[in-house]
């Protein structure tokens, strides 16, 4: 189902503007070349409450961790409610600010919920499988992710973000959700994500 979010003048310019001055891209419209999913879980509990989150352009007050980067408030291409409901926010090649380094080739799907009381539903698994499936079979995806790795993209030539300190610890969505949907979507051949070499302590 299309459920907008505002996408108007002004979250058209913020988005080049992050797309210039975070990823050194020369843009001059908001959009992306979809290479990776990111899969993601709100942390809040309804639909209208994690849409109402995404839907204003500009960032809130309440998240001045990322505040240093931009005006522009985060969002995602989809929302799955716990139902199994897919929501399209946007479209699917414009920029959204989900994943620190990688919004500028990456398609961001969010769930709603997915805290201890509101775990994540086999509905939900079910539907990310099958937007999963649409996604690949559209996009030369090369990677789905769980946004919990995604700074195993730094020093790969995907990661664009210039400023080595902006980084934010992500959990989401837990592992078996993740698991579950790369099961089930073999037959794509995704790369494994890259492999953090770890540093020498000698």
């Amino acid at each position: 189902m299309d459920k907008p979010i505002i996408f108007d003048q002004v979250r058209d310019s913020l988005t080049i503007e992050y797309l210039n001055t975070r990823y050194k891209l020369d843009s001059e419209t908001p959009s992306i070349s979809p290479k990776m999913v990111v899969i993601h879980h709100t942390v809040i509990p309804t639909f209208e409450k994690s849409f109402k989150a995404f839907n204003n352009p500009l960032l809130p007050n309440s998240r001045p961790e990322i505040a240093g980067a931009g005006n522009l408030n985060v969002s995602s291409h989809f929302m799955v409610d716990r139902d199994g409901t897919i929501y399209r926010l946007m479209p699917e090649t414009k920029m959204a600010r989900h994943v620190i380094g990688l919004n500028h080739c990456s398609i961001g799907i969010e769930n709603v919920g997915g805290t201890k009381e509101t775990p994540l539903t086999k509905k939900q698994l079910n539907s990310n499988i099958k937007l999963v499936k649409y996604l690949a079979s559209k996009y030369p995806i090369e990677y789905v992710i769980g946004h919990y790795q995604y700074t195993l993209f730094e020093n790969t030539p995907l990661w664009l973000e210039v400023d080595d300190n902006y980084r934010t610890p992500k959990n989401d969505p837990d592992e078996q959700f993740l698991k579950g949907i790369l099961n089930k979507t073999t037959h794509f051949n995704f790369k494994p994500v890259p492999v953090q070499k770890e540093s020498n302590t000698n």
